[in-house]
Order: C-alpha cells, then structure tokens, then sequence
C-alpha cells in the first residue's frame, strides 16, 4: 500500500487497507496480538509505518510503500 505521508499510523492503516471496518476494531485485533510488523507481534495501536515496512494480518502480507 502506497502512502503521501512520511509515516501512518498501524490504526489508521488498517482502516485504509480496508483490513478492518473502524477504530475499535482495528484496537481489538491489535490488542489481540493478531498484527505483525516486520515479523513481529505488534501491540501499539499508534505504531508508525514507514516505507518498506511489512504489515501481516490473518495470514496476508502488506509493504508500506
């Protein structure tokens, strides 16, 4: 997924990706240890995602690019 910014936020990335259908949901899957950044579990919902990095949810693999 290609970004304008310098960084988005994990949140708002899977809303944007469409990975989830709001806020709340994105905070639940998040807290559940279902996200993976560059290979790892991530619990911080405000995570900054910059190019190159990797995004995993339910068996998919997404690049910030």
């Amino acid at each position: 997924m290609k970004i304008d910014t310098d960084h988005i936020k994990l949140d708002s990335f899977l809303k944007a990706a469409n990975l989830v259908a709001s806020g709340g949901e994105a905070k639940i899957i998040i807290a559940e240890g279902a996200v993976r950044v560059n290979g790892e579990t991530e619990l911080r919902r405000g995570r900054k995602l910059r190019p190159g990095d990797q995004v995993e949810v339910a068996g998919e693999c997404f690049v910030i690019e």
